[in-house]
């Protein structure tokens, strides 16, 4: 099976000449694993997977990262903070239409996170054991990485409270833990993430590891799913994103530089959400066009009529980076499968 995501407009990507570390600027900048010449891309990537909306952006504002949950007949979306008050932002549709906010998520960080612009990251929320639970990513006070925290809710939006005294997930041998996500099997529930490798000079993967039914607890140990190897990933893949569907897992994730054109969107598939997983074709399945720019933190979701859809963010194509006055705003496409050899 091959993902066909119907997308409007046209455009390639161009392979990067510059790499960023962090989405929080760092002071320096590490060297990105070697690179597999024989498995670059050449030039213009042959697109084996690909996306179709026609009301795009569907909130023009700046909603980086976002995630839709599906709970009592509505859809809430949450995202990025770009403010340091508002840690998790929340928007609310019942038609995917039209979105209007509804508040902070997470009104108030743990005591061992620090607040601040841009720091609270890619939050996502399941409901587990009649509860809602919120994987959301933050600096750390004591190591000083981004880590994975993890807070609850008895209602979607919340006020969700998060009564840790640590990280839920934080290698810190790796460089931190982001980009938490959530996929389900027959078996129970994993978390998705990225190690934040590419802040300090380590090797970046994405892993998978399975909760305790009350998604409480990690079980076992993380699988490895994979990591950059491919020259259009640029110093890095993040931002994982899984479903089952036609007896195939299949996962989304992003790569490249956030705040360029080159940021964009690589597809696999996996035997299950622990893995292995495969990369398909030789490039990215969501790319820059002369509209939009940068298409990232992509999340997958069923809506009430069971229609497949992606949300995730872009910039306006003339306005690429908050310095030139840019928002990554919040963008939807209807997903669907198609049949073909996955060579």
């Amino acid at each position: 099976m091959l993902l066909s995501l119907l997308r409007r407009g046209t455009g390639v990507l161009a392979l990067a000449a510059a790499f960023f570390a962090c989405e929080t600027e760092p002071s320096t900048l590490s060297a990105p694993d070697p690179i597999d010449p024989t498995r670059s891309v050449p030039g213009a990537s042959v697109q084996p997977v690909a996306f179709a909306h026609d009301n795009n952006p569907v909130y023009a504002g700046d909603f980086p990262d976002p995630f839709v949950l599906l709970a009592d007949s509505a859809y809430y979306a949450f995202s990025t903070n770009s403010s340091p008050v508002v840690h998790v932002p929340v928007l609310r549709s019942t038609d995917l239409a039209t979105w209007q906010s509804v508040g902070d998520a997470l009104p108030d960080l743990p005591h061992w996170a620090v607040v601040g612009k841009r720091l609270t990251w890619a939050p996502a929320v399941l409901k587990i054991d009649g509860r809602y639970v919120l994987l959301y990513t933050t600096r750390d006070a004591v190591s000083g990485l981004q880590c994975i925290g993890r807070a609850e809710s008895p209602t979607p939006a919340g006020p969700f409270v998060d009564k840790s005294s640590a990280p839920f997930i934080c290698q810190t041998d790796r460089g931190g833990s982001i980009d938490a996500s959530f996929v389900s099997d027959s078996s129970g529930v994993f978390v998705l993430w990225k190690n934040d490798g590419n802040c300090c000079g380590k090797t970046v993967t994405l892993w998978s590891q399975r909760l305790t039914p009350d998604g409480r607890t990690l079980l076992g140990g993380p699988a490895a799913l994979l990591h950059r190897d491919r020259s259009w990933e640029g110093p890095l893949v993040e931002a994982p994103t899984m479903w089952e569907e036609e007896g195939r897992w299949h996962l989304l994730y992003s790569a490249n530089m956030w705040n360029t054109e080159h940021y964009a969107t690589g597809y696999a598939t996996c035997e299950s959400p622990a893995g292995p997983c495969r990369k398909v074709g030789v490039g990215p399945v969501m790319v820059s066009d002369t509209e939009m720019s940068g298409p990232g933190g992509a999340e997958v979701f069923t809506d009430l009529g069971g229609q497949r859809w992606v949300a995730y963010h872009g910039w306006t194509a003339s306005q690429v980076g908050y310095g030139s006055g840019g928002v990554r705003s919040f963008r939807l496409d209807r997903v669907t499968l198609r049949s073909a050899a996955l060579e």
